[in-house]
C-alpha cells in the first residue's frame, strides 16, 4: 500500500507515530495497521456512542501491543450499543465491526463505524430510519 504525506503530517504506524518534514510517499510493503493524522479522533470529538466506538477501537490500533484494557472496554461499549439499537441498519453495522475487531482489523472497523455516523445521526436528529422489514 502506498500513502502520500504532506510536509509537517504524522503517520500512526503499529504504535509508532512518525512526521514527515516534506512531502514523501511511503511504501507499506507488509501488513501494518496505520492511521493517518486525519483520520484520528481527539477525545474531545468522541460525543455520542458510535464515536466513542471508533474512539475506544482508535486506541486498539494505536497501541497494538497493549489492547486488553481498550478490548475490555469495546467488549462493553458494543454490548450497550447492541442493547439499546433499534435500527435494522445500525445493528447489522455493529455485527461487521464486531467481526472486524474480533479478526484484529481494527481499520477496516474504523471505516465501518466512520460509514454508521449518518445513520447515528439521523437516529439522534429523530429521523425514521427506512427499515427493509417494513412494508412499504
Amino acid at each position: 500500500m502506498k500513502i502520500s504525506l504532506r510536509a509537517g503530517e504524522r503517520v500512526y504506524i503499529n504504535g509508532a507515530v512518525l512526521r514527515v518534514d516534506r512531502k514523501v510517499s511511503v511504501e507499506l510493503v507488509n501488513d501494518v495497521m496505520f492511521l493517518l493524522e486525519g483520520q484520528i479522533m481527539q477525545a474531545s470529538d468522541a460525543t455520542t456512542a458510535l464515536r466513542q466506538l471508533y474512539f475506544i477501537v482508535q486506541l486498539m490500533l494505536m497501541n497494538p501491543t497493549d489492547v486488553r484494557d481498550a478490548s475490555a472496554l469495546y467488549g462493553q461499549h458494543h454490548a450497550a450499543l447492541i442493547a439499546v439499537c433499534e435500527s435494522h441498519e445500525m445493528l447489522v453495522g455493529l455485527g461487521a465491526i464486531d467481526d472486524l475487531v474480533g479478526a484484529t482489523r481494527y481499520f477496516e472497523a474504523l471505516k465501518r463505524i466512520r460509514a454508521l455516523f449518518p445513520v447515528e445521526q439521523a437516529i439522534l436528529a429523530g429521523a425514521t430510519i427506512d427499515s427493509p422489514f417494513e412494508a412499504a
